[in-house]
Formats: structure tokens, C-alpha cells, sequence
């Protein structure tokens, strides 16, 4: 679990990780997942207390903290996820562009900007969130074998039946790639879920895309 966007779009969005992880906390279903943001001072420290909390990820959404995402700042926290064996998660967007607020003015996540962030350092891995077929077939086919291996993908954007996107993702690039997500809270859950019901593969798959995926990137 993660921040809802209005916390982490704040100004020291790492002001809320305490809050996260009192929540996860509570339920052992769920896993922090702390907002780090590399312009900020300390933020090697908030690095290491996420690893030091048993996080299974960190997430940094460039674009809406003010960075840049093929900047200095990213490529040093890249490197620094890499050495510390921690993935690094990143959202295309946040939610669709029809519900946006006028005043929601940031872009999205470029496919170059994604390319350019795992070749940066060998030890990074990356979970994208939020997705299209288009956007994670122009990353996965531009990389190379090896960083393609770093990389892996939810399911929260990608269309099923009757376009049967993720079908065809499955097939082209592997269900090893891809990992289960909902969007919550500006995605209604159940899409998801519908999705993986809808889908004519062997329980080898739907397992691997529920959770041993995850469980082999964070191990």
C-alpha cells in the first residue's frame, strides 16, 4: 500500500511515511510502500528506513514532485535502489485524464523517460504502474533482454475483453512481466479482478500476475 495522491503530491511527501507505515501496521495484509523524493535533503535516510521496515518497494512519481524524469536526482536514486536491492515503483498517471482537476496540469510519464531510467543503472528494478498496452510495448521492445528483465508491469491500465489487451501482453512479452493492481483509490478494484477472471490462461499465470511475481521482485 501506497499513498492516496493528495499525500504524496505534497511538498514533503515524506512527511506521510510515518502515518503509512503506523497503517500498515495495523493489518498484516499490507506492505508501506514509502514516497521518496531525491531532490529533498535526507531522502538516503527515508531510503534506508524503508528497507529497514521490510518495504517492498519505494515509489517516486517525478512529474508531480517538480523533477524531471531523466534528471540527475532520478538517476542517483535509481543507483541508490539498485545497490540497496530495493524496486523502485513509478506511475505513468495517476487517474484519467476526464476526472482531472483543470488545475491538474502535469504531464504523464514518457516511455523514453522509463528506458532511459533502467538503463541508467544494472541493479535497478522497476514496477510501472497505470500503464497502457502501447506504453509498455514501446519500453519492453526498445530494451534490451536484460533490462526488460528488470522490469515489470500492473495490470490496473491495461484493457481486457473484448480489446484483450492484457491477453495479447501476455502472450508477446510474458505473464512473468506483470504484477496485480487496481488503481485504488480512482480506479474501482473490481476491474481488475474481472479482468484475470475473464482471461483464458492456466492457473500457473493467474498465480504468478496475483502474487509470485511480486514475491520473487521483492525476495
Amino acid at each position: 500500500m501506497g499513498h492516496a495522491p493528495p499525500q504524496s503530491l505534497l511538498a514533503r511527501p515524506d512527511r506521510g511515511n510515518a502515518w503509512l507505515y503506523d497503517t500498515a501496521r495495523k493489518d498484516k495484509r499490507f506492505r508501506p510502500v514509502p514516497t521518496v523524493h531525491p531532490g529533498l535533503a535526507q531522502w538516503e535516510q527515508v531510503l534506508a528506513d524503508a528497507a529497514n521496515a521490510g518495504a517492498p518497494a519505494v515509489r517516486c512519481d517525478p512529474l508531480y514532485l517538480g523533477l524531471e524524469p531523466s534528471s540527475g536526482e532520478m538517476r542517483v536514486l535509481a543507483a541508490a535502489c539498485g545497490a540497496a536491492r530495493m524496486p523502485l515503483l513509478l506511475a505513468v498517471r495517476l487517474e484519467d485524464g476526464r476526472q482531472r482537476h483543470p488545475n491538474d496540469r502535469v504531464a504523464e510519464l514518457p516511455a523514453a523517460a522509463v528506458r532511459a531510467l533502467i538503463r541508467s543503472d544494472s541493479g535497478l528494478r522497476l514496477i510501472v504502474t497505470h500503464a497502457d498496452r502501447a506504453f509498455i510495448e514501446e519500453v519492453h521492445f526498445g530494451s534490451t533482454p536484460e533490462e526488460a528483465r528488470r522490469l515489470w508491469w500492473d495490470i490496473s491500465w491495461i484493457w481486457g475483453p473484448p480489446e484483450d489487451h492484457l491477453a495479447a501482453l501476455l502472450d508477446t512479452i510474458g505473464f512473468e512481466r506483470f504484477v496485480f493492481g487496481t488503481g485504488q483509490p480512482l480506479r474501482l478494484p473490481e476491474t481488475s479482478v474481472a479482468k484475470l477472471d475473464l482471461l483464458d490462461v492456466k492457473r500457473e499465470a493467474r498465480d504468478a500476475i496475483e502474487s509470485k511475481n511480486r514475491q520473487g521482485l521483492t525476495s
